[in-house]
Formats: C-alpha cells, structure tokens, sequence
C-alpha cells in the first residue's frame, strides 16, 4: 500500500469544499496540463457527475473548474477576485485557457451537470473533453476523492505523485502501535521520521508551523468579519459577534497582539468552551465565502482541528511550537488510516467521513501533546470517531453552511473530550480498537443510502425551506 505523508492529509486550500472545489480545481489543472500547447484547442466541453453535478453549484465546483482551467492556483489565488473573474468569463463566453488563450466557452452549453448520471467508480467523477486544430481530441476522466485527493480514469491513482514507501510503513492503528513499540517512540516521533520519505527535517517543521500560521490567521479573519455568508441561505456571521463579546473591549493592532491576548484569557470552562465554538465557526464561515483555509482534512471539517489546536495555543499551559508540530504530524498520520482504509469523502461515506475523520484526528494530536502513550493517542482517535458514526451529509441548498457550519464547533469539542477520555483511561481495558471503528465507519459508509452522501436529497435538505438554484 502507498504511504501517505501527514501533509497531504493537512494541506493549504481554498473554501468551500475539498472534494467539490479542491479536487475539480485540481483535475482541471490536470487536464490542463496534459493539453500541453492551449492555443491549438479549439473547442472544451466539461461534464460533472453525481454528487458534483447535484451539489456542485452551491460547492463552487463550477468556480473551480473555471479557475482552474484558467490556469490558477488556489493555493496562491487572491481569493477576492475570484466571483468578478467567473462573472466576467460568463459574460464574455470566453476563457482564459491556460491564462493565455481565449477560447470560446459558454457556460450553461459547455459545463454540462449530468444530474441524472452517477459513473461507477465514484460519486464525484468529471469529464472534460478537448477538440484541437485537425480535429485530435483529447478526453480524461477524473474523480474527486475527497480532501483535494484526485485519480485518473486510467492509472486510479493522482498522476503526478510517484508512489513512496515510508522507513516504517503505518497502513493500521495496529502497525502504528508496533512501529511504536519497537522503536520506542511516540506516535508523533514515528511519524517524523517516516516524513522524512518526503522532505527534510527543517522542511517538516517548517511545513507545520506555516500551516499553524494559516489556522491562525484564518480564525483572525473569521472573526473579524460580519455579515452575510454567500449562497441565498442568508446565513449570519456568528463568529465577529461571539468574539466581540469575548474579548469585552481588549484592544490588540496585530494578529500576534491578538493571538498573545487571547491566550490570558480566562480558563473559566464556559468561556473556553465558547472560544473553541468561536474558532470552529470563524474558520469555516471564512470556507463557506471561498477564503483560504488549511484543508484538514476536508474542507467541510476544515474548522474541528483548528479550533482544537487554538484551545491548546491558548489554555493549555507550556504549549510551544514544538507541541504544534507534534500535534500536526499526529493528527495528519491518524488521517492518513481513514483514507486508505476507509474514506475521507463525505460523497462516499457521508458526514462521519469528515467532522467524524477530523475530529478523530483532533482527538489524537491532543492525547500526544498532553503527553498520551501511543495507546492512549490511538484511543483517543476511536473514541471521536465512535460517536460520530452514521453521521449524514445531508446539505441545505447544496452549500457547505448547513448544517457543517455548526458540526465543525459540536466536532471540535467532542475531540476535547475524547481526549481527556483517553487520557484518564488504560487502554488495556478498552474494547473498541481505532482499526475496529474504521472499519465499522466504512461499512456504515457502504450502507448508507445514497440521498445521505452530499447529494441534498434527503436529511435536513429536504426540510428546510429555501430559495437557491439546487433546490
């Protein structure tokens, strides 16, 4: 089996989903790619399946597809002209192929939503198909895993990712006890060291702490922002409010003075449990308006591990960025078991793939830095994981708002107390083992019906009166 590094479980992205905006961003940057000279293209003709046809509007999977034909990165995109760009190209019926070629393309003609079509492979698939000068074509088709992960019709895997084997490959919560065991190491320590397969050490901290940068800076944005989320579900901003009445007048100029301010913030368990709600719905109000967030390892679940990973920044004593790093590299491995033996995709398994997987790993990075064994991290991983099974993704209008706004807050302190859970128990005594709720999650995935995987078709989609273009 392929080993999978902690940061492609916990990467930099673009809101509002991994799987219907990340991952067609991706295939399109794919197929791009592969078209190789953009001017000699004549004609482009898209087409979105099954859940990315059902929900793709309100999930931006169009703006995605756009964008990433465009020749865009959305991991370096300024994210605030992204709706005039789409306006623009719908207008004009002309995109920028590749950033340079102006290619005639009308939006409602030529990216099809096949409502009606599910391929078998997968729930999130797309095709795109290319006519060149002589009349050569070029077709791919693409599937959307789930967390910004993409295969290719032909090779089943992502194209441009050359398969690496770790020095102590973790394919289970069982290999990853042993590993630890044998080598005498924590769970964060083996993953370290197995990172290693990818990149140097001074890179794997690096990597860690600029994501942490962006956790933070993404909650300072979320709250410091008001009003209306996008979409026609005219969801209110809830973060700005509920940190202004926290803050209660504290001034800051800086997001460090900010960050330093909230950490001597009362330890009262009422007022910490609102800042964890307040970090969890910053971030992914700040997903739900396309804003840049750290995919982790949905987009969906983007808020659980930051709004846990701030808790411990700010009320947990002695944390360091040394417990960052710690934390990040644990809660990215943890991910890493759901997604090769299970799914991190909500389309396949509904919402236990993903506030479930989050706060899983949630869980796990902070049994290791409130120095859990091994055990124990992997404990505390089952036990998040144990309550959030059968969890649907049932969403309102088809957008990232309802209900995932508010289960990323429920998903972050549910990790809290999975975590304390683990940590005041032996786990000798337990009876459930992480691989055992895999695997339970994955069967409950595969007999779930389908109108519960991110389709709105069922659940509180159906329930809840609204006025936008999926419903």
């Amino acid at each position: 089996m392929e080993s999978i590094s902690a940061f492609e479980i916990i990467k930099l992205g673009i809101g509002p989903s991994s799987s219907h905006t990340m991952g067609p961003w991706r295939a399109a940057s794919l197929f791009l790619a592969e078209l190789g000279d953009v001017k000699r293209v004549q004609s482009l003709t898209v087409r979105l399946y099954g859940s990315l046809a059902k929900t793709g509007i309100g999930h931006g999977t169009d703006v995605a597809v756009l964008m990433g034909l465009s020749g865009e990165d959305y991991t370096r995109i300024d994210t605030t002209t992204i709706p005039e760009r789409v306006a623009a190209i719908k207008e004009r019926g002309r995109l920028p192929l590749g950033g340079s070629h102006d290619l005639p393309f009308e939006y409602a003609r030529d990216l099809v939503f096949e409502h009606a079509i599910t391929l078998p492979r997968h729930a999130n698939a797309m095709s795109f198909h290319a006519i060149c000068e002589g009349g050569e074509t070029l077709e791919r088709t693409y599937y959307s895993l789930g967390g910004g992960f993409v295969a290719g019709e032909q090779d089943g895997s992502t194209p441009s990712t050359p398969p690496i084997v770790t020095p102590h490959p973790c394919h289970s919560g069982q290999d990853l006890l042993a590993n630890c065991r044998k080598l005498g190491l924590s769970v964060s320590e083996l993953t370290y060291l197995n990172e290693q397969a990818w990149r140097s050490q001074e890179a794997i901290r690096s990597q860690a702490l600029m994501l942490w940068r962006e956790i933070r800076d993404c909650i300072y944005r979320g709250v410091h922002q008001e009003g209306y989320l996008p979409g026609g579900l005219n969801v209110r901003r809830r973060a700005f409010a509920i940190h202004r009445k926290l803050l209660q007048g504290n001034g800051y100029q800086t997001v460090e003075e900010w960050s330093d301010l909230l950490r001597r913030q009362s330890r009262n368990f009422t007022l910490v449990d609102r800042w964890v709600t307040c970090f969890a719905l910053a971030v992914n109000e700040e997903n739900a308006s396309f804003g840049r967030i750290v995919t982790a390892p949905t987009n969906g679940a983007a808020g659980v591990i930051p709004a846990v990973l701030m808790y411990a920044w700010c009320f947990m004593d002695g944390f360091d960025e040394d417990k960052i790093v710690r934390f990040i590299l644990t809660a990215g491995e943890i991910g890493t078991l759901f997604k090769k033996n299970a799914t991190i995709s909500a389309a396949m398994g509904g919402c236990q793939a993903e506030i479930g997987v989050s706060s899983a790993m949630a869980a796990a990075g902070l049994a290791e830095v409130s120095g859990g064994t091994p055990e124990q991290v992997l404990q505390a991983a089952e036990i998040a994981m144990e309550h959030h099974l059968g969890l649907t993704c049932d969403p309102v209008g088809g957008l990232v708002q309802i209900p995932c706004i508010e289960r990323n807050a429920m998903g972050a302190v549910k990790a809290i107390t999975a975590a304390s859970l683990a940590l005041d128990s032996d786990p000798a005594d337990a009876r459930v083992s992480l691989d055992a709720v895999i695997k339970t999650m994955w069967e409950t995935a595969q007999d779930m019906n389908s109108r519960y995987k991110e389709t709105a078709e069922g659940g509180l989609a159906v329930h809840i009166p609204v006025n936008v273009p999926e419903c």
